[in-house]
């Protein structure tokens, strides 16, 4: 049951909210920025992760935080009737970055596994059951993301970096990067990633540069936008 520790989850979600924000330069954390009243930038980050446990699947939600984070790990006392809340300390030193955050993760995780990101916030009408789409056909292709369209080729270098291919109505990734120097070629990005339980353990490699990206070929569900809140103002 939601909420539940002991019980094993149908999916894992590991939600990284251990760095500083050092280019959000506000006093609190980016993901408690409120967007109105009573509304977060987590609290929309989390919308898709709150329709995949309303879908009646157990979900088990792998927080990282880091000491600085407590008014975080507070803050998410709300969904503790939601999910099963797992909090971990990253280990700045043997496991930097958030390559290291999804490794302290991945331990505590069972099933299959998503990478949310507690800044990044879906839009479109499509973007609440976005990952539940995705965890559903995780089970064909091993992978799969979720992703907008974006041809600026200064955002795609800060971000997911990927080139969508279609076939048959069904879609896939044919390259990806993260943060390339060079965005030629690419016209989108990514917003989550989900994996099999089997493959889970190369999850940290989708965010490292330079490395040979576990995307290729992943499902992609696209949504209409995506908000990615790296400073105070969006």
């Amino acid at each position: 049951m939601p909420g539940s520790s002991a019980s094993v989850p149908d999916v894992s979600v590991i939600l990284p909210c251990a760095g500083f924000g050092t280019r959000f330069s506000a006093p609190y954390p980016k993901e408690l920025h409120s967007l109105a009243p009573g509304v977060t930038v987590l609290d929309r980050s989390l919308e898709a992760v709150v329709a995949l446990a309303g879908s009646g699947l157990a979900v088990r939600l792998v927080v990282v935080i880091g000491p600085h984070k407590l008014d975080t790990v507070r803050y998410l006392a709300r969904y503790a009737d939601t999910f099963q809340l797992v909090f971990v300390y990253q280990d700045d030193v043997g496991a930097p970055g958030l390559d290291g955050a999804i490794r302290s993760a991945l331990p505590l995780t069972r099933g299959p596994v998503a990478l949310v990101l507690p800044d990044m916030v879906l839009t479109g009408p499509d973007s609440a059951g976005s990952l539940l789409a995705a965890v559903r056909r995780t089970g064909t292709a091993g992978w799969s993301v979720v992703a907008t369209e974006e041809r600026d080729p200064a955002v795609l270098r800060q971000m997911g970096a990927l080139a969508v291919t279609g076939e048959g109505g069904v879609l896939t990734v044919r390259t990806a990067a993260e943060k390339p120097s060079d965005p030629t070629g690419f016209h989108a990005f990514w917003g989550m990633v989900t994996a099999t339980e089997d493959e889970a353990h190369r999850l940290p490699d989708v965010v490292r540069e330079g490395v040979s990206s576990p995307l290729v070929g992943a499902a992609v569900h696209l949504v209409e936008g995506m908000v990615n809140y790296n400073t105070a103002l969006g």
